[in-house]
């Protein structure tokens, strides 16, 4: 007996993009977890979703430069796909509401097309640091950057990788002291995205590889996340294409 063929869902007819913060507690919460999260935030808010074909539709929600487990971050990125026409500050505030407390909305902007991944290039990082003191970091930091080359490993799910960190810091520097945390050092990093990417935690090890201080981080917070400016050394804003197309 022939199975029967699964209905082929219509195609959508809008994408919006949302940039949104991972927040306070919410910082810890695992990608898939977060994922879970939106997916019943959109449900809650009947936001009128375009399904995937095939014997299992699921809602067409893809994401783009998640941040590790345990980083907080003000430049988390996602694409829904629209069954309906509506209006972005809608969606805005219906999933923003429906949300857990950490998880925010920050902006949502109808899609230009193209693929969001590929503007993300580069991370601006900030990392509060426990240890060294404020007043060693800089002596550490240079020890780093005069280094061409530090080889780190970190555990994948390919196994243990060996890679070199050097080569994905694009510039760093030590910050301003936060009000909130007036004895930390604070460190902030530019961050080329490859493979493997490079996380906050890659750049501690090897800070400690490099200058032979002891280094430990309290907080790890994204700050931006976007194309790559070379030339002036910055990360710039992903969905200013989106808002330029939605604008003329």
């Amino acid at each position: 007996m022939t199975r029967e063929q699964p209905k082929q869902q219509p195609p959508p007819v809008q994408r919006l993009r949302i940039r949104y913060a991972k927040r306070g507690r919410l910082r810890f919460t695992s990608h898939r977890d977060v994922s879970r999260a939106v997916e019943r935030a959109l449900f809650r808010a009947r936001i009128p979703m375009a399904y995937s074909s095939g014997f299992n539709p699921h809602p067409r929600i893809s994401y783009a430069g998640a941040a590790p487990t345990g980083s907080a971050s003000e430049a988390e990125y996602l694409e829904i796909a629209l069954a309906a026409q509506v209006d972005p500050a809608w969606v805005h505030a219906e999933v923003d509401a429906a949300l857990p407390e950490g998880l925010d909305v920050v902006e949502v902007v109808p899609s230009s097309g193209g693929a969001l991944a590929d503007r993300l290039e580069a991370s601006v990082w900030r990392i509060v640091l426990d240890e060294p003191a404020p007043e060693q970091l800089p002596e550490a930091l240079t020890a780093l950057l005069a280094t061409e080359e530090v080889m780190v490993e970190r555990m994948t799910k390919k196994g243990l990788r060996r890679f070199d960190a050097r080569e994905a810091i694009l510039a760093a520097r030590v910050g301003e002291p936060l009000e909130e945390r007036p004895g930390c050092a604070i460190l902030e990093v530019v961050l080329r995205h490859g493979s493997p990417s490079v996380r906050p935690d890659d750049v501690l090890a090897a800070l400690r590889e490099a200058s032979g201080s002891g280094v430990r981080a309290a907080v790890q917070q994204r700050l931006v996340q976007g194309p790559l400016d070379l030339a002036g050394g910055t990360v710039g804003d992903p969905l200013v294409p989106d808002r330029d197309a939605a604008g003329g």
